[in-house]
């Protein structure tokens, strides 16, 4: 697993790392300085000389002097070098960092012009050393005007840390954003790198060393983290002495009349998950397409609750379910005649939304100790929460971090990026996964996927992290056999036997000395 910093993290650790370690400022921005160089240099070493034409744009803060120090570096490797000062008159410069004026008299041994505007028309490689992590307000005045102009020129464009203008912990546009097609970022990765759109501006991240460590904590780690590492290694021991019972028995009560489905789709699913068993509760006219589509389940209908329930060890419900007063019925059943592991999606939610005394003795129970986890995309989600889809997709970790807090439950809050989130935890956010991915039963395909790990003994919220991880990782090999366009629910459900032994497309490949993100494209 890594870690994703907000700005408040960063700067905490980047303290930590020169007042409790001792490591001082200037040594990290000549590190920082030195990797920004390196990615370049990797890059552009083979291009003639003539050609290495370089604007860097710069601030007055720390993040200008990284840009300072970088400017320095690539006129002693021979490049033609252009600093471009974005200061905002007199007083701003009075302002400046002491890291960023003890650069700038460095600076002037060396052969690079520092001036008030650009002295070119076309660059080489454009660098963005506008704003550091700490933006909180729009971008406006000269310093727009700079990004604009950045982002009109030709060439490659580099932004050191995080491109200008996007928010460090959203990934929001902070009016506007430099377009980046390679982000430096130092130490941690920047949350606002990996949310959308933020994810749009950044282009490939390489993540850099440059002496800020887990150390550098002091026992306050980070407040959210993903997965990067072989999906094998995340999943509960296999028995191999076990049976089918060993492996854990789903209950799924799925599946309205024309919606069989999404049965189908979840029961395959916790199967290929892992689960030893899976029964289906789901009106008789599903029956034949449920013997036809996962012929290895068990059927019932709805009015063998009572039996099912004794048999299971997860109840799973919700996928095309639909929301008749039948449905809220089973439903009710479910939460007010059972104590078992619970996981909540589709239709459930819906039903759930509105039914305030069920939500309420949901709460009750998962705070007494049952395990419960919901599944609700933005829209569900805004319908239990009462929120706009735009105001969760502001901040959707929050959010779901306040929804399960308040009913003591996991919460799978799904979108571009999902993030798994509970009471006195980390938030779990999924980097890996596709656009193949946002299809008809992907959401039912991942609701079997964590019913198949809660019945093989993982607690909920591991059982919702692994399964979201392991779903996209299926999503990653559909694409790659199918391609984004063509990808369908059951090519993820049935590549997910397969995930659990590899990582996924989006999981982290060393190669060649370097790790690549599939979809978050971050190296190390």
């Amino acid at each position: 697993m890594k870690y994703l910093v907000t700005a408040a993290e960063m700067k905490r650790y980047d303290k930590n790392t020169i007042e409790r370690t001792g490591i001082p400022g200037m040594v990290l921005m000549e590190r920082a300085a030195l990797a920004a160089f390196q990615a370049i240099e990797e890059r552009f070493h083979s291009l003639p000389r003539r050609q290495k034409r370089v604007l860097i744009a710069a601030g007055c803060g720390n993040n200008g002097g990284d840009g300072v120090a970088l400017a320095r570096l690539l006129a002693e490797a021979g490049y033609d070098v252009e600093v471009w000062g974005i200061i905002d008159g007199p007083k701003a410069r009075d302002k400046a960092s002491p890291q960023w004026e003890e650069q700038i008299r460095i600076l002037t041994h060396y052969p690079v012009n520092f001036g008030g505007k650009p002295l070119r028309e076309e660059y080489t490689i454009i660098v963005d050393a506008i704003f550091g992590v700490g933006l909180s307000r729009d971008v406006s005045g000269i310093y727009a005007e700079a990004v604009a102009f950045c982002n009109e020129l030709e060439g490659f464009k580099v932004a050191l840390d995080l491109p200008s203008g996007i928010h460090s912990d959203t990934g929001a546009v902070m009016g506007c954003a430099f377009r980046a097609d390679l982000t430096v970022t130092f130490g941690f990765v920047k949350r606002g790198l990996m949310f959308y759109p933020g994810r749009d501006y950044a282009g490939e991240v390489v993540c850099a060393d440059v002496g800020i460590t887990e150390q550098s904590f002091y026992g306050e780690e980070p407040g959210m983290f993903y997965y990067d590492e072989a999906v094998a290694a995340l999943l509960p021991r296999r028995d191999p002495a076990g049976n089918k019972g060993t492996f854990g028995k789903v209950l799924l009560i799925a599946g309205s009349v024309s919606m069989a489905g999404a049965a189908v789709l979840s029961a395959r699913a916790a199967y290929r998950s892992g689960a030893g068993m899976v029964k289906v509760l789901t009106p008789e006219e599903n029956r034949t397409i449920l013997q036809t589509g996962v012929s290895e389940a068990l059927l019932g209908a709805w009015e063998d609750f009572g039996e099912s329930v004794r048999w299971a060890d997860v109840i799973g419900i919700g996928p095309g379910l639909g929301t008749s007063e039948e449905a809220g019925a089973v439903l009710r059943r479910a939460v007010y005649e059972t104590d078992l592991p619970l996981l909540l999606d589709a239709d459930a939610l819906n039903l759930l939304a509105g039914d305030e005394e069920v939500k309420e003795r949901l709460a009750g129970q998962a705070k007494e100790g049952r395990s419960v986890i919901l599944t609700p995309h933005v829209g569900e989600l805004s319908r239990l929460t009462g929120r706009t889809v735009s105001e969760l997709k502001g901040n959707l970790p929050a959010y779901g971090t306040k929804l399960a807090q308040e009913l003591h439950a996991v919460v799978v809050a799904k979108d571009a990026r999902t993030f798994v989130c509970a009471e006195r935890r980390a938030v779990c956010v999924n980097l890996a996964g596709n656009s193949g991915m946002a299809t008809a039963g992907s959401g039912d395909v991942l609701a079997g996927v964590i019913c198949g790990m809660m019945a093989q003994g993982m607690e909920p919220y591991d059982a919702a992290a692994v399964g979201v991880y392991l779903h996209a990782c299926a999503g990653d090999a559909a694409a790659r056999a199918k391609g984004e366009r063509g990808c369908m629910a059951l090519d993820i459900a049935e590549a997910v036997a397969s995930s659990t032994a590899v990582c996924g497309a989006g999981s982290m490949r060393r190669e060649a000395g370097k790790e690549d993100q599939g979809d978050g494209r971050i190296q190390r």
